[in-house]
């Protein structure tokens, strides 16, 4: 185990909370159209932050460490695109307008990191308490696989989750976006708008993938703070890359299939791990580099048969992908 003195992590913290405020006063302070190079700039920017700090963390902790924070921050990178996927959707079904998605996306961001947090303190603690967690983490990220290859045409049914529909059920809503308010006062009546709506939307999606790329990365690093800082990192520049890659991502068609391949190799490379530490010694384990080897190659492959298959067929339009077949499919099933 690595020894990170907690002056390391209060300064690491408190980065990640200076980029973070700095994100959410943009967005309160000048609600505007976020156009291709300044949604560039910022994703160069942060992307080189991840990468000066896993040149640090490499210097600092060691070349073993810093190929773990690499892989970590790839794998939770490569996921948070199919989060990217899924704001797409809310904003679209919510038809928020484009001057405040960036303020909703910077909310996201914030509940992400804190929701991750939670869950990393809580696996690196069940981790640490009882090994066969490693079985459990790997067996989850097993089904998350299957069920995401067999759902990977479809696109989660944002209408039909159980707290959207709760809160639109039970809270007073404005018809419009009031300025992009949360909640406002109409006739001395307290009501919330369409963007608090939005951000519960948000929340929960966050909290259902916080609960797929926890165990995923801790397939390549038991390290808490690798954990984290690559969640952290990884979860920064998404605002940018949003509005960066968002046209292009109907062309990632086989992005879904390629993301149910990698929970799979991590699944059985943590399930792997749990028999060689429990079972047998004998039981081979794959190492760090060749995961970080085997996630580099998998996405490489994704985005060119992606950008082939669609230059054959214009009419293919990449899903994000569903672990579940949503009310809207089952409807068109029956």
């Amino acid at each position: 185990m690595l020894e990170i003195s907690p002056l390391t992590w209060a300064g690491t913290i408190g980065l990640i909370v200076v980029l973070l405020a700095v994100d959410l006063i943009l967005a309160a302070l000048r609600p505007h159209h976020v156009g291709f190079k300044e949604a560039t700039a910022w994703s160069v920017f942060y992307i080189a932050v991840a990468i000066a700090f896993g040149i640090w963390f490499g210097a600092v902790y060691g070349n073993a460490a810093g190929t773990e924070y690499f892989a970590g921050y790839i794998i939770e990178k490569s996921l948070s695109v199919d989060n990217l996927f899924v704001f797409v959707i809310i904003m679209s079904t919510f038809a928020v307008p484009d001057y405040h998605q960036h303020k909703v996306l910077t909310f996201g961001i914030v509940l992400a990191l804190v929701m991750r947090a939670i869950f990393i303190a809580l696996g690196a603690a069940l981790i640490n308490t009882f090994s066969f967690m490693f079985l459990v983490f790997g067996l989850l990220l097993v089904y998350t696989a299957v069920q995401l290859f067999r759902h990977r045409d479809q696109d989660p049914d944002v209408e039909s989750n159980v707290m959207v529909r709760g809160a639109r059920r039970f809270l007073p809503v404005t018809p419009d976006y009031v300025n992009g308010k949360l909640v406002t006062k109409v006739d001395g009546k307290r009501l919330f708008t369409p963007l608090f709506i939005v951000l519960i939307a948000i929340g929960s999606v966050d909290l259902l993938f916080a609960l797929d790329s926890i165990p995923a990365v801790f397939g390549v690093t038991q390290e808490a703070y690798v954990v984290f800082t690559a969640n952290a990192f990884a979860l920064l520049g998404l605002r940018a890359l949003f509005f960066l890659v968002k046209g292009l991502l109907d062309r990632l068609v086989y992005l879904s299939t390629g993301l149910a391949i990698i929970l799979l190799f991590i699944g059985v490379k943590l399930i792997l791990h749990w028999a060689h530490v429990d079972i047998d010694p004998s039981v081979p384990e794959v190492p760090t580099p060749l995961s970080l080897g085997v996630v580099i190659g998998i996405l490489i492959v994704v985005v060119i048969a992606s950008l082939i298959k669609t230059r054959m067929s214009p009419e293919e339009k990449a899903h994000a992908g569903s672990l579940s077949a949503g009310k809207k499919q089952e409807d068109e099933a029956q």
